[in-house]
């Protein structure tokens, strides 16, 4: 299994979520099991069936999470030294050359990609173009909605 890029940040909220799944949820499910068991008839009883559906959900995003995990190479953003280029973890300012408008994106790892926090997947169109590119560089991005062309005007590792 080949090693998937993950910033720090994106790693501690995995294995926060894990450990909320195998502390909190999975003993909560197993107690509704348990209690649905006790009514007796398991043919008819809609809570058991509930509760062993959301049993399954559980144990396996927790596989998929310690998965992930154990693939995941950690990258801390701000120990980067990539002078100035613009790589994994990077936070970079754009602006929009057709409408001057300005924007502010960090590349992540796919599971942390998120839109309203302004972080961009490194499989998006706009990362892959990005990639290897300095202040002042003009970016062509071949988005679905056409090409458009930024100016990077910083990177930073934050």
């Amino acid at each position: 299994m080949s090693t998937v890029p993950i910033t720090k940040r994106g790693a501690e909220l995995l294995k926060e979520e894990l450990h909320r799944l195998k502390t909190k949820d999975r003993p909560a499910v197993i107690n509704a099991i348990s209690e649905a068991r006790a009514q007796g008839d398991l043919s008819e009883n809609a809570e058991y069936d509930a509760a062993k559906e959301r049993q399954s959900f559980i144990e396996g995003r927790i596989a998929e999470l310690e998965g992930k995990l154990s693939a995941a190479q950690i990258i801390d953003p701000t120990l980067l030294d990539a002078e100035g280029r613009i790589v994994f973890a990077s936070t970079v300012d754009l602006e929009d050359m057709e409408s001057g408008q300005q924007v502010t994106y960090q590349i992540v790892g796919e599971d942390e990609a998120d839109l309203k926090e302004l972080k961009v997947s490194i499989t998006s169109p706009i990362a892959r173009a990005l990639i290897g590119k300095y202040a002042g560089d003009v970016v062509e991005v071949n988005a679905p909605s056409g090409i458009r062309e930024y100016e990077v005007l910083e990177v930073r590792y934050i």
